[in-house]
């Protein structure tokens, strides 16, 4: 029996280091091959071979050797490719719904041609310099997949995730990106120009030297088009042409959200306590960590989240920035902050400035534990705050006094 022979020709086509019993037994069918296989601890070795238009779904070809391989109009329908060598490969054509292909290299195969690898599994695949234009990749998992140099223009990727991949230098011009999930995608040096990004969920991406013009942010069927230049704003552009929408939120956000500022590192089981409070009472919590470095304008983040709060909760125990940022913004925000001290610790001595000035600044909350700060939370918290809530609506509501020159 011959095994690894050097080369050998499969119609006119010349084939290097396949294995022909690997090849004819494969091309039995699927369930011949994976009886079979499944007997030996091998490696199928399909280097070069002419497959073109075989009906290989369920195929289990783990880890095997496909380099260079023809597979257009192929059917490879939830086959298991896992961390098969596919580099080269021609998969023009071809069918790879529901394909597990996890860890598989890619790397410059050519799934042009309509290729649909649709609802299928990439998580770490290696595609870098894929040929992909026109390609079929709906709801496809590329979790930490390497794209880099992948050729994905004109690529359907609606509800494909593709969370941390590295689509550096990837072309994706005139991509369907809808309803796509990219959480610290790398992104640097793409070309995204004249992409569909309707639906997408962008955060912390790597945007650096990206080609980002044109990109339509408005939906299938929607007229006229609109298009922005910035991925990351695209949600925020959408919602504001969407008035309902934007209302909804502004809605929510001033019924539900209350800030919270505090030190993590130092008091995080009470600042989580507190946030856990708000959610079992039905609040929306937003958390602001003074311990993180940002770049951003502390003083100027502060005030926004404020303005969009019911309330804001401010633990001011062993202080370092929190007092100032409340003394840059509780004068400027008509918002009930509730500020809590640890009793018997530092705290900030001209805090007792704000709510003899400002009435919407409730008296300093002391206590004793987390324990039972947490315990009288709806007591000595929630309810002043909206009590105060109330009051100052009701003020801002009465119309402003007018005198009299003549009385």
């Amino acid at each position: 029996m011959i095994k690894n022979p050097r080369s050998y020709l499969i119609g006119d086509k010349l084939t290097n280091m396949a294995n022909l019993q690997h090849l004819a037994k494969l091309k039995e069918g699927a369930t011949a091959w994976n009886s079979w296989s499944a007997k030996y601890d091998l490696i199928p070795d399909l280097t070069g071979a002419n497959l073109a238009g075989a009906d290989l779904r369920v195929a289990n070809l783990r880890s095997a050797r496909l380099s260079g391989a023809d597979l257009s109009e192929c059917d490879l329908s939830k086959a298991n490719l896992e961390g098969a060598d596919l580099s080269g490969a021609v998969l023009s054509g071809a069918t790879l719904r529901r394909t597990y292909l996890t860890g598989a290299d890619l790397t410059d195969a050519d799934l042009r041609g309509g290729a649909e690898v649709s609802v299928s599994r990439l998580q770490g695949a290696v595609l870098c310099g894929a040929k992909l234009n026109g390609a079929n990749l709906d709801r496809s998992d590329f979790l930490k997949a390497n794209l880099s140099g992948a050729d994905l223009s004109g690529a359907y990727l609606g509800g494909a995730n593709l969370s941390f991949a590295n689509l550096s230098k990837a072309i994706l011009k005139g991509a369907i990106l809808r309803s796509v999930i990219a959480i610290q995608t790398n992104f640097a040096g793409a070309d995204l120009s004249g992409s569909y990004v309707y639906g997408i969920s962008a955060w912390d991406l790597n945007l650096e030297g990206t080609i980002q013009s044109s990109l339509v942010i408005t939906g299938e069927g929607e007229d006229p088009p609109i298009q922005v230049d910035d991925l990351e704003v695209a949600q925020f552009i959408y919602l504001l042409l969407n008035r309902k929408r934007l209302r909804k939120v502004i809605t929510t956000l001033g019924e539900k959200a209350v800030l919270i500022l505090g030190r993590f590192t130092e008091r995080k089981e009470l600042l989580d306590g507190i946030a856990n409070e708000l959610r079992s009472l039905g609040y929306l919590p937003i958390i602001l960590d003074f311990e993180r470095p940002t770049d951003r304008d502390l003083t100027e983040t502060v005030r926004i989240l404020a303005g969009l709060s019911r309330f804001v909760i401010a633990d001011i125990t062993n202080p370092r920035s929190v007092p100032l940022e409340l003394q840059a913004t509780v004068p400027e925000y008509v918002v009930p902050f509730v500020t809590i001290a640890q009793r018997g610790q530092p705290r900030f001595s001209m805090f007792d400035d704000l709510p003899a000035k400002y009435h919407w600044a409730l008296p300093l909350l002391e206590y004793n534990t987390p324990q039972s700060l947490l315990a009288a939370f709806k007591e000595k918290v929630e309810l002043p705050a909206l009590e105060k809530l109330e009051e100052v609506r009701r003020l801002k509501a009465m119309p402003s006094p007018v005198r009299s020159a003549e009385d």
